[in-house]
């Protein structure tokens, strides 16, 4: 409709610049223009006593805007384009073979791309514009004679890497343009800002024709699980994982490993399109590799369940951790911490409790010299612990340089800090004071008063609480609520100053009306510390029926979460432990020694092996900017299961090992984010100057393409005057004048 009107089409209007071709002065247009309009004044000023000025006003620009489009049309009004020059250009057309376009509702993607540029005829449009190269792309990029020809689906959509081959190749031909026919769903990992700036770079325009629904109401998909890959026999693990969905559903997920199932949990997904993330905990058991299945249930006509399920593997080691417990009285607390960790084989509890001012009482050690001189004296001794535990035990009783050994120990050597309330214990004991209130949760109040009080106070957990794996008592958490709403009263309390920026509250005492933090935690350093401000947990275990268990799954608890995550001076590392076509792998492992630090000079090897196939090695390369890191590739080019371990050693000392799994599995990366990525497709057509289409919009295609700022153009000067607008204003303007004047009476 727009051509018929303005003769052609709106990109070249919008494309092009306007000028008067008879290179007549314009100052000289305007002047006759103004003075047709001073003329017809003039003659209509004389008829005014038969006529109202209104309707003379409306006569008179009538009258004017024909003479001044007569004069228009006389000094040639012209659009100066620049174009490509037909038959001196290329054009690439790269069309998206994946997996994922065999997706559709009446018929697959990759059909109604064939079916699109064949019926509207745009190949062939093209073609009369610029010699068309067409292309097929996946994983690798083909060349293809016809549309006909297009390859089966590839596994894999490497977009990135599809259009560079385009344009590197491009050589010293001219390339006007690249049209990329897509649905954006690129899983290559590649395309960051630096490979789309490279694009962008060669300056010749891509517009990207998107196929297929940017929503999927009857898709559900599990787009991400995030779990830790190692763990301690006996924890309790807890999973993120993110739902992909179009709207308010509910949906099921189960979690295996291999035929038994650990846990199955009902998610209710929120009310606008988008991702839903939710926390599923479950128990792994013992030591070993597990390979976890995250299954979620299909909904009702879903085209692909493919996107249902994920893998990850996980490493649940048998190294021992191992807890340091300084008490300064004995007291019920003791005790009873020791009673409900003591069937845990996974943690040895080594205890020191002080008997009298220069004896400790020692319990859980493995040989008779260890600790014999109480807490230890140098940092090779106490490193040796993944976590320390302070009970009622003033400060004093350790020197500075064992007090700069605990604050080491958390934020050096990443390990776990828990500080218990009691009467020596805290501020009490003089703790905020000392460079360790620097790692603690929260500040340490001045004294004027014992911060220790001997009142009873009722526990309950706080939001952070009911979803933290330290603090809920039950996998279901309304049943986890009534566990904690029976639980007796503790029996004393210690007062804790402002907690700190990062500190989380798990637990809150009520004392007189008055709610005061009880169980505070935040990270410091590589490390982490925990204020439980209380020495009356032990109530709970003497006040309930004795086949209760909350005291002891608390305290098992609070021990595994306090060793969790605590670094062994040999760590491996990897940046995916899933893969689904890329067999790439690339390793870092991080070597100290005992005192935890970085060792330069180590001989690591990585040795891996394939499911139960025979075992390969290869050795880890220093890596100069990074202190005691050392990274390895390997080309995991088999499907299956991997199971890799580092082992270090410095001359002839073997400075530690550790484990890591993870799996590829082919084929399945296409069937996740199956919808169209539109905003990837308009912001890789923007960035390098070219337009986005549907396959609807596929008749503007070729007219953005003519105006392409790439490639060999061509200035071309179009007349306007002949357009058949003019001559319709023309008829528009003298006709209204004759139909007025008829209305009105003849002036």
């Amino acid at each position: 409709m727009f051509e018929f009107f303005f003769k052609y089409s709106f990109a070249t209007f919008k494309n092009g610049d306007f000028l008067f071709a008879s290179n007549w002065p314009v100052w000289l247009l305007v002047t006759l223009c103004i003075l047709a309009a001073v003329l017809a004044g003039l003659g209509l000023a004389q008829r005014k006593e038969s006529l109202k000025i209104p309707r003379l006003l409306v006569v008179g620009i009538l009258q004017t805007a024909v003479v001044a489009l007569i004069l228009m049309m006389l000094w040639k009004p012209t659009l100066s384009t620049e174009q490509l020059r037909a038959g001196d250009n290329d054009v690439a057309v790269l069309i998206d073979t994946s997996a994922s376009m065999g997706y559709g509702e009446e018929e697959p993607r990759l059909q109604q791309v064939v079916t699109a540029f064949n019926e509207g005829g745009v190949i062939d449009s093209l073609r009369d514009i610029a010699e068309v190269q067409l292309h097929a792309f996946s994983r690798d990029l083909t060349s293809i004679e016809s549309l006909e020809q297009v390859p089966p689906p590839g596994p894999a959509t490497h977009i990135g890497s599809a259009l560079l081959d385009i344009l590197r190749g491009a050589g010293s031909s001219a390339l006007g343009a690249v049209i990329l026919v897509s649905d954006g769903s690129d899983n290559s990992n590649e395309l960051d800002n630096a490979k789309l700036a490279e694009i962008a770079g060669f300056g010749v325009p891509v517009h990207a024709v998107g196929v297929g629904r940017e929503q999927i109401p009857e898709d559900v998909e599990l787009e991400r699980v995030s779990i830790s890959p190692q763990v301690s026999p006996g924890a309790r693990i807890n999973a993120q994982v993110s739902i992909r969905h179009a709207g308010a559903s509910e949906a099921k997920l189960r979690v295996y490993d291999g035929e038994k199932i650990l846990v199955s949990k009902d998610l209710s997904l929120s009310d606008s399109a988008g991702t839903t993330t939710s926390w599923v905990d479950f128990d792994l058991g013992g030591a070993g590799l597990k390979d976890l299945h995250f299954v979620l249930d299909s909904v009702p006509g879903e085209p692909n369940t493919i996107n249902n399920s994920q893998f990850r593997p996980i490493e649940v080691s048998d190294q021992r951790r191992h807890i340091l417990y300084i008490e300064g009285e004995p007291r019920w607390e003791y005790k009873f911490i020791r009673r409900a960790i003591e069937k845990d084989s996974v943690i040895r509890l080594v205890t020191l409790l002080r008997t009298t001012p220069n004896k400790f009482y020692r319990q859980g050690i493995e040989s008779s010299d260890e600790l014999e001189n109480g807490f230890p004296s140098d940092r090779e001794t106490l490193f040796a612990y993944d976590a320390l535990i302070i009970g009622s035990f003033s400060a004093a009783q350790l020197s500075e340089h064992q007090q700069e050994m605990i604050h080491d120990f958390v934020s050096h050597r990443g390990g776990g800090l828990l500080m218990i309330g009691g009467r020596r214990g805290l501020a009490d004991g003089g703790w905020g004071n000392t460079v360790v209130a620097e790692v603690l949760p929260a500040t340490l109040p001045e004294l004027d008063a014992p911060s220790f009080i001997r009142w009873p106070a009722e526990v309950f957990p706080t939001g952070s609480g009911e979803e933290s794996l330290v603090t809920r008592l039950d996998a279901d958490l309304s049943v986890s609520r009534a566990l904690w709403e029976a639980m007796p009263e503790i029996g004393d309390f210690q007062y804790l100053g402002a907690l700190k920026p990062g500190a989380v509250t798990l637990l809150e005492a009520a004392i007189q009306g008055t709610t005061h933090p009880l169980l505070v935690h935040q990270r410091f350093g590589l490390g982490t510390a925990f204020i439980m401000a209380t020495g009356g947990t032990w109530r709970w275990q003497m006040q309930m029926d004795h086949e209760d268990q909350s005291h002891e799954t608390f305290w098992r608890q609070l021990l595994h979460a306090l060793v969790s995550g605590v670094p062994h001076p040999v760590t491996l590392s990897a940046e995916q432990l899933f893969y689904g076509n890329d067999a790439e792998v690339v390793f870092r492992g991080e070597v100290r020694d005992s005192k935890f630090n970085p060792v330069d000079d180590a001989s690591v090897s990585l040795s891996f092996t394939l499911d139960s196939g025979p075992a390969r090695s290869i050795e880890m390369i220093s890596v100069p900017s990074a202190p005691g890191t050392y990274e390895a590739t390997l080309e995991a080019d088999t499907p299956g299961m991997y199971r890799f371990e580092i082992q270090a050693r410095a001359g002839e000392t073997h400075l530690g090992s550790s484990l890591l799994a993870a799996r590829r599995q082919d084929g399945i990366a296409e069937h996740f984010q199956i919808q169209q990525n539109r905003p990837l497709l308009e912001r890789l057509s923007g960035l390098t100057g070219g337009q986005y289409f549907s396959l609807d919009e596929l008749d503007a295609l070729p007219e953005a393409i003519r105006f392409s700022e790439a490639g060999i153009m061509e200035r071309r000067f179009l007349d306007l005057w002949n357009m058949p607008i003019v001559f319709l204003l023309l008829i528009f303007f003298k006709g209204g004048e004759w139909l007025l004047r008829l209305a009105w009476g003849r002036l």
